[in-house]
């Protein structure tokens, strides 16, 4: 069993691992890939939960995370990019350096506070949930420090990722709310691209920072 919670470990630490990349990348592309990449760890973890705690239910999350996160979403973005002619590089509001600084303060700021308030529950759970609430954060933060729309709704599937790792590290999820999950993700990625090809008709651009251009002109 010990060895089956230090492989989970290991899946949580490498999404983890690939959040930091997905903050460090300037090439949409390149963070295209590394968020299919992420996607596709998540799978394996899931996969690996259900496979050594016999919850066969999570098989349908592992395969919903590979089908729509590993291929299909990150297919999508690329053709959006390809269909849209955007400028390939990517727009920060804080630099590499200082963003992977926080991001280090947000890892170290979700283990101290999840092993804190978590005292009675088991190992295993405390130090998944404080990785995935790392996870989380560092979504968050690729949202505020991006400018780009298309990078902001790969932090978006990013979050999402960590809250995905978090649920079923804990007790996993019945099997309609992963469903219910998976179309609502389907549902925001439509949502995202319409919003992308609307900024990208009315500016010329997918940078958000327009929107708060044209709104500062109109007022």
């Amino acid at each position: 069993m010990t060895h089956a919670y230090d492989v989970s470990h290991f899946f949580a630490g490498l999404m983890l691992v690939a959040s930091f990349a997905l903050l460090y990348q300037d090439r949409l592309f390149s963070v295209l890939n590394i968020f299919a990449a992420q996607a596709i760890l998540l799978a394996i973890a899931v996969g690996w939960e259900a496979y050594t705690q016999q919850r066969p239910h999570l098989f349908i999350t592992a395969a919903l995370a590979l089908g729509l996160k590993g291929i299909i979403i990150p297919v999508a973005l690329h053709r959006m990019i390809v269909k849209l002619g955007v400028h390939r590089d990517i727009d920060q509001v804080v630099g590499v350096g200082k963003t992977l600084l926080i991001g280090l303060a947000l890892t170290s700021l979700s283990l101290l506070l999840v092993l804190k308030i978590t005292t009675a529950a088991e190992s295993f759970t405390r130090e998944g949930l404080a990785l995935a609430l790392a996870i989380i954060l560092l979504g968050f933060l690729m949202m505020i420090t991006r400018q780009n729309a298309i990078t902001q709704i790969v932090g978006f599937m990013s979050l999402e990722n960590g809250l995905i790792l978090a649920a079923t590290g804990a007790r996993g999820m019945p099997l309609v709310v992963e469903i219910s999950v998976a179309f609502s993700v389907l549902i925001a990625l439509f949502v995202f691209a319409v919003f992308v090809f609307r900024i990208r008709e009315r500016f010329d651009s997918v940078d958000i920072e327009a929107l708060d251009n044209a709104r500062g002109d109109q007022s």
